[in-house]
């Protein structure tokens, strides 16, 4: 295990880490993970992710390589991750939190959380204002149902999103 950085990650080493796809997505795979993933696992998952069902021959050595030389080292160095290079097991360590925030949060439609929160907010903005003016076929004031149901709805995505991500607040309370 290579000795990690104590000081704080700052914003040039998270772009750092981030400039690369493979540490990238390296990253998104084991905030997923309970627990410590094996180099071979996460080999096979980088593989899949970068090129799909049917890999180009070698490619999966390659990935494994500069897993091992490159990519995990320097991840532990910055204290993101701990890698054991003799047992060759990486897991997440706290500050993977720091460089989570910059990264693109995205549902699991593909969209990102930020814009799925805007077109909630705005769609029920334009149904609230709607039942104001009378524009919806059903007669009486609603928007308080209205409102009421995106707020559910609303409160329901978020209950979601911090559950899909539980990682981050659960090695947060362990402070590792």
């Amino acid at each position: 295990m290579a000795s990690r950085t104590k000081y704080r990650l700052g914003e040039e080493e998270i772009h750092e880490i981030l400039s690369n796809r493979r540490r990238k997505t390296t990253l998104e795979l084991l905030k997923n993970q309970p627990g410590p993933v094996a180099l071979r696992d996460l080999t096979d998952w980088v593989v899949r992710a970068e090129s799909g069902e049917s890999p180009p021959r070698g490619l999966r050595q390659s990935v494994y390589n500069s897993l091992h030389q490159t990519h995990l080292p320097k991840l532990d160095r910055h204290g993101v991750v701990e890698y054991d290079a003799q047992r060759k097991v990486v897991s997440l360590r706290s500050k993977a939190r720091r460089v989570d925030l910059y990264m693109e949060v995205l549902t699991p439609y593909g969209i990102t959380w930020s814009t799925y929160y805007r077109t909630l907010g705005v769609l029920s903005l334009v149904a609230i204002i709607a039942d104001q003016l009378d524009v919806l076929l059903i007669p009486g004031d609603y928007s308080v149902l209205i409102a009421s149901f995106f707020l559910v709805v609303i409160a329901l995505s978020t209950a979601y999103q911090l559950w899909s991500n539980n990682w981050i607040q659960i090695r947060g309370l362990l402070g590792d």
